[in-house]
């Protein structure tokens, strides 16, 4: 036996238990890997409170958690590492809890810290795979809403790398943090649209909306075409003719493994904002839905 986090009804954060389960056992093309480190996503706090219920109903009891880095201990058929491997990626059926399954692995360069190797994965392939989806491209500009948040940061950092021009906007206390990583940071809120404007004065080509904060109807008009914004957070998009981007892709592992060498060659920073025992997960919860934090939280079993 081992231990997990589990929850068997929807609830608050105090639904989250610590339960003894069997291992899981890898599939063909899967890995087990005993984890070292386990980010907690806002989706798994959405799951958790039944908010997802209606398109993608629990069946319980649940582990939850979409990413983790560990160490290989035991492998499918045709899995694509070895035992002894470390590596990190998208897991199945949970990652709170000491072993989880992978199926697509990424090796972890010694570099990469567990923690960070754990908090790049949904973020980091969420802002890949949004700046795919706008083909935004040298030369033109780009405005993140939510740039100092998880997705947002990150996304804000490939889009630099890639000699794109970012415009984002920020509450008044990252409007540093966010410029020293070569964008323009402009504070949201009342006259965000105006600020924008004056940093960009060579008009916004694409918008990425990594905030649900109302503001695709400016965004629209911004760009002069729905299909150049997409958001991550607002469902409220249909009603705006905007693209509302979720899911994976083929990609995905491609994407992952750009990003890894990207954050182990110092290239890319993933905040890591606070580490937990695995046993406080309801209270990572608590604090991330408090809006308590400013980077990633993660559990260390």
């Amino acid at each position: 036996m081992s231990k997990a986090i589990t929850f068997s009804e929807y609830g608050t954060a105090d639904v989250l238990r610590l339960s003894e389960v069997t291992p899981p056992e890898p599939g063909p093309g899967q890995v087990r890997i005993r984890v070292r480190a386990a980010s907690v996503n806002p989706l798994d706090m959405k799951i958790r409170s039944g908010l997802m219920a209606g398109n993608a109903p629990a069946h319980f009891p649940v582990t939850p958690g979409l990413d983790a880095a560990g160490v290989v201990d035991a492998v499918g058929e045709g899995a694509g590492a070895s035992v002894g491997d470390a590596v990190l990626g998208s897991t199945t059926g949970g990652s709170y809890g000491e072993y989880a399954l992978l199926d697509r692995p990424v090796a972890k360069p010694d570099a990469l810290a567990w923690d960070v190797a754990s908090s790049l994965v949904t973020v980091g392939l969420t802002a890949a795979r949004v700046l795919a989806e706008l083909d935004v491209r040298a030369g033109q500009t780009l405005l993140i809403h939510g740039a100092a948040g998880s997705v947002g940061i990150i996304a804000a950092q490939l889009a630099v790398a890639r000699d794109i021009t970012v415009v984002g906007t920020v509450g008044e206390h990252d409007v540093e943090r966010l410029t020293a990583l070569g964008a323009k940071a402009v504070r949201y809120g009342d006259g965000w649209v105006e600020r924008v404007k004056a940093a960009a004065p060579q008009d916004v080509d694409s918008v990425f909306d990594a905030s649900g904060a109302g503001v695709l109807a400016e965004s629209v008009a911004l760009t002069g075409d729905s299909t150049r914004v997409v958001t991550i957070a607002d469902m409220a998009a249909s009603r705006h003719g905007v693209r509302f981007s979720a899911g994976g892709g083929e990609s995905a592992g491609e994407s992952l493994a750009e990003l890894v060498a990207l954050a182990a060659g110092g290239r890319l920073t993933v905040p890591v904002w606070r580490t937990y025992p695995l046993a406080e997960a309801a209270r990572a919860h608590a604090d991330l839905e408090a809006h308590l934090n400013r980077g990633k939280a993660v559990l260390l079993p």
